[in-house]
């Protein structure tokens, strides 16, 4: 019986120096966890302009100020700023009395208006004013 009771004295004795292995194993998994789950403090970073970034910024802002005298510079009463083109029926019309894309010799544009009425002369020359086609 002693026998036996020895055998079961060193089996606890395994039993209990595996148990403390084992509890100080999670200890250290329990740390490892809490460190990496702690929160965390606001992290701020600084970007350090490069002399490309910089110069351009500066371009850019050249750009805008340009743009901002151009649009200052423009004439506010322009009848149609966007339209750019005249109606297909009045390129035509100039086509045949041999008036292309260039810009109008006002002469000639006369000369081929002269076969319409006062109001649609003043309708061509709006059209053709509108296109950039006179001044």
């Amino acid at each position: 019986m002693e026998n036996n009771e020895q055998e079961l004295t060193e089996r606890l004795e395994a039993a209990t120096t595996l148990l403390e292995k084992t509890l100080r194993w999670l200890d250290e998994k329990a740390i490892a966890v809490n460190a990496l789950s702690g929160e965390v403090e606001r992290i701020s970073a600084t970007v350090d302009q490069t002399r490309r970034e910089t110069e351009l910024a500066d371009k850019l802002a050249a750009v805008e100020r340009e743009l901002a005298e151009v649009k200052a510079a423009a004439p506010q009463n322009v009848l149609n700023p966007l339209r750019r083109t005249m109606p297909a029926a009045t390129a035509e019309m100039l086509a045949k009395h041999g008036i292309g894309d260039a810009p109008v010799d006002v002469r000639t544009l006369d000369a081929a208006l002269s076969g319409l009425s006062l109001e649609q002369r003043i309708a061509v020359k709006t059209q053709l004013l509108r296109s950039g086609a006179i001044a």
